[in-house]
């Protein structure tokens, strides 16, 4: 056994990652052998965070990008100590991670799935595994580290300057994602940013040099970052020295490259692709524990005096920052009660008294509005109630109108950049991908982000819209320009299957309002739905604002679907559509009501929120007894028969759009109230 604590230490760490693959006969043992001394280092001289307390708001981040790598986390969590306490007040009188735990690996119902998620294991800051996420995810944790100093530190009072911290690799460097990242980190100057970069040049194809050849060092010394290298990840003095020079320097963010072994110890494995995604087998596992001086019969074994020394560094010098911490804090609100008050909502994820207050009201317009511009007045009066939403673009405010406008938003810029880390208004450049990830970053810590862009540019932020649903994250994202109404720039930017995508999304809601009150209906639910993300889809073009003392009110929106208008007696046929072709099935209705065919109108703008209603609320919507249905939607088919059934028919889009002025694009895909008038006929068989 090695004699130096810090030795048996680290390679315990290594063992337990061994092991845990090995019992499971599945997972990445080779990236947690090789960086246990540099995570080690980390953890147990740098990282200021209780284990005791894993919720203290001004807690170091810690970020495994590299979410295959998840033995590593889970060793370091359980030498910790980290007690099991979870987002949303969720305490378990129990450690975060047994040595049970770290025998589940991956097996069903474990505390140790095979990436990191969070909400679901103590410790854990994000979920990780699909590569760059991450790395999205500090960024955004890090702009939001600024932004909460910014506005609520005070002279005395430094309640928010942590630091944020994100293991890499090369995989994570490969993806445009994390470059995309990188470089707007770069511009903000995000100096409270450090990733460590595990350049150990194997993937699963074999060596990166058959992919990856360029200088990551010089890359990201363009992009503006500080970059630093460990020669070898197994000199931790040097690794404690690049730390503190990364947290020294404040104007920029800081790169650590490592240089390592993958599967370092191994005897035949180490430095090979066969170390990185499966277990080193039962003979290579004894081997390399031998060349740890490990006893080679042991399996999960702790030696004594580990965690005591493990925590010895992390556990004390966290339990005094987050004591020290909670006393400023008491201190700060009896001095600033509004400002605490504000904290508490911001750490607790719920709602300021009257941030609904402002949300106006739209007169009957025939000519109408765009939801993207509706949408955009009912953003600004939500936010200025809201003191901790913000959010931005893909450089697309202009058109998603996502700009927040009134006095003293202000843009969140470094002050080289005429700014200050204290504004609203972000701005993400084209990089949708980025966008997305970042403000996952945001909402971990409370914040409440939103993000816009084209609905046809959802397609690059598929990965962290679906792990904002994932972390169940109450990230909103604003899609305009979400029908072939885009007109003449054609078919690349006329969305056609996004909305099925979207819906077809688990934990996803889905707003497409058919008009400027209708927006305002989903603002008002959207803004309540703090356990999920939420995807509004508007229009470009104007919408007719629907006069509500002859339709049902908006309000019906909250349920997903609603009757709009009804006949006397039983329908003839049912028409329904969301979003823009509301409109549209209203001007049909007039029509058939004047030919003497009973029309029952449905808005259908949120497919989920209606799915969520009663059995009989459903019903009363949708009469089962009715099969006479019509639905119309400027989008792909698929999950209309759901509502329509097989007998039903639909007006939709069977392919892509065309380059023209929208009035031709609709006559030429049949979206005209002639042919809704022709399939009502047939439906209701007259």
């Amino acid at each position: 056994m090695p004699a130096n604590i810090d030795t048996l230490c680290i390679n315990t760490i290594r063992t337990l990652s061994m092991d845990a693959v090995q019992k499971a006969n599945s997972g990445h043992p080779g990236t947690a052998m090789a960086l246990a001394p540099v995570a080690y280092t980390l953890w147990r001289d740098v990282l200021n965070y209780d284990p005791a307390n894993p919720l203290w708001p001004n807690r170091d981040r810690f970020v495994l990008s590299i979410g295959h790598a998840s033995m590593l986390l889970y060793s370091l969590i359980h030498l910790a100590g980290i007690r099991d306490v979870r987002p949303g007040g969720v305490t378990h009188d129990r450690p975060a991670l047994t040595l049970e735990d770290l025998e589940r690996f991956r097996q069903l119902d474990s505390l140790t799935p095979g990436h990191p998620e969070y909400h679901h294991t103590a410790g854990v800051e994000t979920t990780t595994g699909p590569l760059g996420q991450g790395c999205g995810n500090s960024v955004g944790m890090a702009i939001a580290e600024k932004w909460l100093a910014e506005h609520y530190n005070r002279d005395g009072f430094r309640l928010f300057d942590h630091h944020v911290y994100a293991l890499c690799g090369d995989g994570d460097n490969m993806e445009g994602v994390a470059s995309e990242a990188a470089s707007i980190a770069g511009h903000l100057k995000l100096g409270n940013l450090t990733w460590i970069y595990d350049s150990n040049q194997i993937s699963i194809e074999g060596s990166t040099h058959i992919a990856f050849t360029e200088s990551v060092h010089k890359r990201f010394e363009a992009y503006g970052w500080h970059v630093l290298e460990l020669k070898d990840a197994n000199d931790t003095g040097t690794m404690r020295r690049l730390l503190a020079e990364a947290k020294a320097e404040t104007s920029r963010p800081t790169l650590i490259i490592v240089h390592s072994i993958i599967g370092w110890g191994a005897p035949h494995l180490a430095g090979t692709a066969e170390a990185h995604g499966a277990p080193l087998g039962v003979e290579e596992v004894r081997e390399t524990k031998k060349f740890y001086g490990w006893p080679e019969d042991k399996d999960f074994y702790v030696p004594e005096g580990v965690p005591e020394h493990f925590q010895a560094g992390i556990a004390t010098r966290g339990a005094a920052a987050s004591r020290t911490w909670g006393d400023l804090f008491a201190a700060y609100r009896a001095r600033y009660p509004a400002e605490a008050a504000q904290l508490d909502h911001i750490f607790a994820g719920t709602l300021p008294e009257g941030w609904d207050s402002g949300i106006p009201v739209f007169d009957a317009d025939a000519k109408g509005i765009a939801s993207r511009a509706s949408s955009g007045k009912v953003l600004n009066e939500i936010a200025k109630n809201y003191p901790w939403m913000l959010g931005g673009s893909a450089d697309l405010s202009p058109s998603t109108k996502t700009h927040l406008t009134f006095a003293g938003a202000g843009d969140f810029q470094p002050p080289q950049w005429n700014g200050t880390y204290g504004g609203r208004n972000l701005h993400f450049g084209v990089r949708e991908h980025a966008m997305g990830s970042i403000s996952n970053g945001m909402a971990l810590y409370g914040l409440r982000a939103y993000c816009s862009g084209f609905l046809i540019f959802s397609d690059y932020m598929k990965p962290p819209i679906r792990l904002s649903a994932l972390m169940k994250l109450p990230v909103i994202y604003i899609f305009t320009h979400d029908s072939i109404g885009v007109g003449e720039d054609g078919p690349t930017h006329q969305p056609i299957e996004q909305l099925a995508q979207l819906r077809a999304t688990p934990g996803v809601t889905l707003i497409r309002p058919a008009d400027a009150n209708e927006v305002a209906e989903a603002w008002r639910t959207l803004v309540q739905l703090t356990d999920r993300p939420s995807v509004l889809a508007l229009s470009r073009q104007n919408l007719p604002t629907i006069c509500r003392s002859t339709y049902a009110p908006a309000t019906g929106l909250a349920k997903g679907a609603y009757v709009l208008a009804d006949g006397e007696g039983r329908p003839d046929v049912i028409l329904m559509a969301t979003g823009s072709e509301v409109g549209l099935i209203i001007k049909a209705a007039e029509k058939l009501k004047a030919e003497g065919i009973r029309v029952r109108l449905v808005s259908m703008p949120s497919w989920d929120l209606f799915e969520a209603q009663p059995r009989s609320y459903r019903d009363s919507v949708l009469p089962p007894d009715v099969t006479a249905r019509v639905a119309v939607e400027q989008a792909a088919q698929l999950g209309w028969d759901r509502y329509t059934g097989l007998a039903g028919e639909t007006i939709v889009m069977h392919g892509f759009g065309a380059s023209a002025p929208a009035e031709q694009l609709e006559v030429k895909f049949g979206f005209t109230v002639e042919a809704v008038v022709a399939a009502a006929r047939r439906q209701a068989g007259k």
